[in-house]
């Protein structure tokens, strides 16, 4: 019986996508999927299609440390219209109701958004990813039905108002996984008596990832003429960058990777941490990431196959 041939190429790393307007973030890891031939690609926490802005995406040994980019803190520039509620809470959506926009201003907005900062409890909108009996949210909203859903704590970590023009503010906020931002336009639009929705939406960081990063597709299309995609790829190492780091002897780094908790002096004495390899010339090699168990020793936890 013949084997089946694993299709594309076995490469490694994240690519920090600028995720175009109308876009989904599966077809943007399909779009990157071709273009690089990769074998496995994955996104680390879906944008609307009305998003733009940062979207990592995870090639072959950069998706084991996909979970720590999902569960990550989340930068938005947010554009709310004010005056029109739509049952999405975004542009996509349909227009529900429509108030005039009265006795609202800069003043009035900064005092309602203090109720939208620390830990809050948000209910997931209808037309999210979340699924309910193995069916998308959004699925069922489209059918008109409504599915009851538990509220989430979130944290915003900030929110500031940076510019409002009669029926139109912006805002960036800086929040935990799990945010969504239209619900905070709803909810603040009920605020001012006058409902919201976002009207535009840009990410501008997930976890260690922000503009700075960003490749657009034009600039990848671009470049497979020239067939030198790879150097657009950072590091699998830069899904963890900002953890402590561990140094490992080759010697504890080969009982380690048979799965054997080590000594390690100096470590951190609780959390996770990235684990690199030292060379007799002294340079590093990341080889995963561990976790501090009680006794001090370092555990490995996730770590990439050479």
């Amino acid at each position: 019986m013949m084997s089946r041939r694993r299709r594309g190429r076995d490469v490694s790393g994240v690519l920090v996508i600028d995720k175009p307007i109308g876009l989904s973030s599966n077809d943007a890891v399909q779009k990157a999927k071709r273009l690089f031939n990769a074998r496995k690609v994955g996104h680390t926490g879906a944008l609307d299609p009305l998003a733009t802005g940062v979207l990592p995406l995870c090639f072959g040994e950069a998706t084991k440390f996909s979970q720590f980019l999902l569960s990550s803190d989340k930068k938005y520039w947010a554009q709310l219209q004010l005056g029109v509620a739509t049952d999405s809470g975004d542009a996509d959506g349909k227009v529900v109701a429509e108030r005039p926009v009265e006795n609202v201003d800069a003043a009035k907005i900064t005092d309602a958004l203090r109720f939208f900062r620390g830990e809050i409890d948000q209910v997931p909108p209808m037309f999210s990813a979340i699924k309910h009996k193995g069916q998308p949210l959004y699925k069922l909203a489209r059918q008109g039905i409504e599915i009851e859903r538990k509220a989430r704590r979130v944290t915003i970590f900030s929110n500031e108002l940076v510019a409002f023009d009669g029926d139109q503010l912006e805002l960036e906020i800086h929040c935990s996984k799990g945010t969504y931002i239209r619900t905070i336009a709803e909810e603040l639009g009920e605020m001012l008596g006058c409902g919201a929705h976002v009207c535009a939406l840009r990410r501008r960081a997930a976890g260690p990832y922000d503009e700075s990063d960003l490749i657009s597709f034009s600039v990848l299309e671009a470049a497979v003429e020239e067939g030198s995609l790879d150097p657009f790829l950072q590091p699998t190492s830069s899904t963890v960058q900002g953890w402590p780091e561990v140094r490992l002897t080759d010697n504890t780094a080969y009982y380690l990777r048979k799965g054997q908790p080590v000594i390690v002096p100096h470590a951190p004495t609780s959390g996770w941490v990235r684990l690199a390899e030292v060379a007799d010339d002294e340079s590093t090699r990341f080889i995963g990431v561990g976790e501090i168990l009680d006794d001090g020793r370092v555990a490995p936890r996730r770590l990439v196959v050479e």
